[in-house]
């Protein structure tokens, strides 16, 4: 299985502040991760920047304008309490994009079965009007609306399995039928979101776990809810929002999943791709805020996606 990493220095100069989480260190902790764990075969290939205009797919032109405007290098803009950005953000953002558009189209022409976007800012809290939560423009949105645009397929799923609620995906999705997104996260946390109540146009699979919840309850929401509904929403192309702070050690809150879990969900996702989609999947890096556990489990998963065997089962 042929599997490739995009990335970019640029993704490193989105500067949210000195004591920030989502902070410049992470992307370094994930190649560093991957160079660790020695896997084989990975293809590395420059993540892009997006054409602007293939933003409007999911943002009105006021926000694009917004992000992109100009800043000085010694400026700081604040799109809210959780997210700013620095001189350097909009590039950062083109390119966490374009990583997700490029990724796409390589596996839809079928030079790479599937990839992984180590890329920030992330995007799942972007929602089509409105940047918050970290998150600039949601590029698994993008990713998914290019890939009906320019490849024609008809259905596009995302599974999240970040530890909060993906309401600008939700957003983005829930009112078509042709587009899926499901969704395992602390419950209730920011955003506010994600209620199992909450199901679109029968196109949206919110799994809430309560505080505290390990690799039992992760694997069963997964084999009882994710997956079967998945399966039967039947997807030309999967995307995943790869958020790891779902992991015991994540300092942002309160679920208990480890490494393993990681490696485990997606292999089987991995399988599910091969059964539905011809093996086509891109993943995208949301959260995850503890570096070791960052680089361990982004290893862990990245291993899965070249068809390693799955984590073991949960003791």
């Amino acid at each position: 299985m042929t599997t490739a990493i995009y990335a970019h220095p640029a993704c490193l100069d989105h500067r949210p502040g000195r004591h920030h989480p989502e902070r410049p260190s992470r992307i370094a902790a994930v190649l560093d991760g991957l160079k660790d764990a020695g896997i084989a075969g990975l293809k590395r290939r420059e993540a892009p920047e997006i054409d602007p205009a293939l933003l409007q797919l999911v943002h009105p032109g006021a926000l694009i304008d917004h992000v992109l405007a100009p800043m000085r290098d010694d400026e700081r803009r604040w799109i809210d309490g959780d997210t700013t950005m620095s001189a350097g953000s909009a590039q950062a953002a083109l390119r966490a994009a374009g990583a997700v558009c490029a990724a796409v189209d390589a596996v839809m022409a079928g030079d790479i079965d599937n990839a992984f976007c180590a890329v920030r800012p992330p995007g799942h809290h972007a929602e089509p009007g409105r940047a918050m939560g970290f998150c600039l423009f949601n590029n698994v949105a993008v990713g998914a609306l290019h890939a009906r645009e320019k490849h024609g397929i008809g259905r596009v799923a995302v599974i999240d399995f970040d530890v909060h609620h993906g309401n600008g995906t939700q957003a983005a999705f829930e009112s078509d039928g042709d587009l899926f997104y499901a969704s395992t996260h602390q419950w209730p946390l920011y955003p506010g979101t994600g209620a199992a109540g909450e199901t679109g146009v029968g196109n949206i699979c919110n799994v809430p776990l309560a505080a505290g919840s390990g690799s039992a309850e992760f694997r069963q929401a997964m084999t009882e809810a994710v997956l079967p509904a998945l399966e039967a929403f039947r997807p030309d192309l999967i995307l995943l929002s790869a958020g790891f702070d779902a992991h015991e050690d994540d300092p942002l809150a309160g679920l208990k999943f480890r490494t393993e879990d990681y490696g485990w969900v997606t292999a089987r996702l991995v399988e599910m791709a091969a059964g539905l989609c011809d093996g086509r999947l891109v993943s995208a890096l949301e959260g995850g805020y503890d570096l070791q556990a960052l680089g361990e489990s982004v290893a862990a998963h990245v291993d899965a996606l070249t068809g390693a065997p799955a984590g073991a089962e949960p003791a």
